[in-house]
């Protein structure tokens, strides 16, 4: 029986549990659990690899309505970054992708942010954007402190 936005509250206390929900309904290809996380609000964004812009809860529904047609995606969350406030969370993530290709499994690399909002219902998620991925994981360039005292 797929969870309604009310039941699953609970379960989101934090962008942290949102996030790991999201990352588990594509691991399972489940399109209720899916969108049951995301805000109510009419102008939520999802972009996919290399994909257009899709607004709304129906364009993004009938996106991975069809990303789910060819199966579950085994997508992990690693190396997170957050930057939070009272009402709002960015996340920045390198999704691991595992493929099984004619020549044997393969990972693969995304660089996705994902915002969230806190809501009457708990956190939600308001926009997935995921760049195209890399065979290999991304450096990870991080500015080095101009003072060292």
């Amino acid at each position: 029986m797929p969870r309604h936005k009310a039941q699953t509250a609970a379960l989101m206390a934090s962008p942290d549990d949102v996030e790991a929900q999201f990352y588990e309904a594509l691991r399972e290809a489940d399109i209720d659990k899916l969108m049951a996380l995301w805000t109510e609000e009419d102008d939520i964004v999802c972009i996919h690899p290399g994909g257009p812009r899709m607004v709304g809860h129906a364009a993004i529904r009938a996106a991975f309505e069809a990303v789910f047609a060819n199966g579950p995606i085994q997508v992990h969350a690693e190396n997170v970054r957050h930057v939070q406030s009272l009402s709002s969370s960015v996340h920045s993530v390198m999704e691991r992708v595992d493929l099984l290709t004619a020549e044997g499994p393969k990972v693969g690399w995304v660089m996705a942010t994902n915002v969230y909002f806190k809501t009457t219902q708990g956190w939600r998620l308001a926009v997935h954007h995921a760049s195209p991925g890399t065979p290999h994981a991304p450096p990870e360039v991080i500015e080095a402190p101009s003072v060292l005292h």
